[in-house]
């Protein structure tokens, strides 16, 4: 774990997230605590070298620190915290995104390991050398741009391997499996998100899903922690959000094009999720300097 927050140290020298020049690779500074910070996470394993966090999914919390780490297996919208850091001991993580293709050829090369099925879409697992140092190897390549090309997509299979063959291989599994009740719920993500300021519509989701409305609504409230109403709500608050700050929205504006018909409605939900009404939030936002995109 030294060694690895050492390579992470060093390719994000400032606080935020950093894109990495290898394909689906990110590291994350924090030099002090933050705020709760609501973010669309994408399917990946974040393990945190030095310091901790606390992932929010609706009213579930999720702490993990350098024994563990997280594998999210759909689109989420998370709050995640950095709870321990400091200027001396920033906060460490590195984030390589998961490929379902990748999954699925490995799982016809070899059948995962038989770890429990769960619902959830998101899973914390203990650490692992195996994994770690794969990791490892992957950031190590950032000092050899040359060999990127070749040897990257070498280790991100390997990390795909070793989640499907670690006790997370339930859920990692399942993003593989293009009829598991997983991916049906993340066709109806897909569509939820991409259809976010349109009037919800549970009969379309359905078919896009390819179940019923009440097997939607179960499934889809097992892995997400939320009904798929209340998912378009987060989407369409977050985009609030991001127009207010990045474009200088008004909050009205920002309200109308994400789908919300009603003002009052919109900071009314807005305050609820994010602790105080649209203008007040970015006006707050916009004092405190930069707003942290990931944590």
């Amino acid at each position: 774990m030294e060694n690895l927050a050492a390579l992470i140290a060093r390719h994000a020298p400032q606080d935020g997230m950093h894109d990495m020049p290898v394909p689906g690779l990110a590291v994350i500074r924090f030099g002090a605590p933050t705020d709760r910070v609501p973010v669309l996470h994408q399917p990946a394993v974040c393990i945190i070298a030095q310091g901790a966090k606390v992932v929010m999914l609706a009213d579930e919390a999720f702490r993990y620190d350098t024994a563990s780490h997280l594998v999210v297996s759909v689109d989420l919208p998370l709050t995640g915290q950095v709870v321990e850091a400091t200027a001396e001991r920033p906060y460490l993580c590195v984030r390589v995104d998961l490929d379902p293709a990748l999954l699925r050829e490995l799982m016809l090369e070899r059948p995962p390991a038989a770890g429990a099925e769960t619902s959830r879409g998101l899973h914390l697992s203990r650490n692992t050398p195996e994994l770690t140092d794969a990791v490892a190897r992957l950031l190590r390549l950032l000092d050899r741009p040359q060999d990127v090309a070749v040897l990257a997509p070498m280790i991100r299979r390997e990390i795909h391997y070793w989640l499907l063959t670690g006790d997370q291989a339930g859920i990692v599994r399942q993003i593989g499996a293009p009829d598991s009740r997983l991916s049906q719920v993340s066709r109806a993500i897909a569509w939820i998100r991409d259809n976010f300021d349109q009037p919800f519509s549970i009969e379309r989701v359905s078919q896009v899903a390819g179940m019923s409305p009440s097997a939607l609504h179960h499934h889809f409230k097992a892995v997400t922690a939320m009904s798929p109403l209340q998912y378009q709500k987060q989407i369409r608050l977050q985009e609030a959000r991001r127009l207010m700050l990045g474009q200088a929205a008004d909050a009205q504006a920002a309200g109308f094009q994400v789908g919300y018909e009603s003002p009052s409605q919109f900071s009314r939900e807005y305050a609820r999720l994010f602790g105080a009404p649209p203008a007040r939030d970015a006006a707050r936002l916009r004092a405190s300097g930069p707003v942290p995109v990931a944590v």
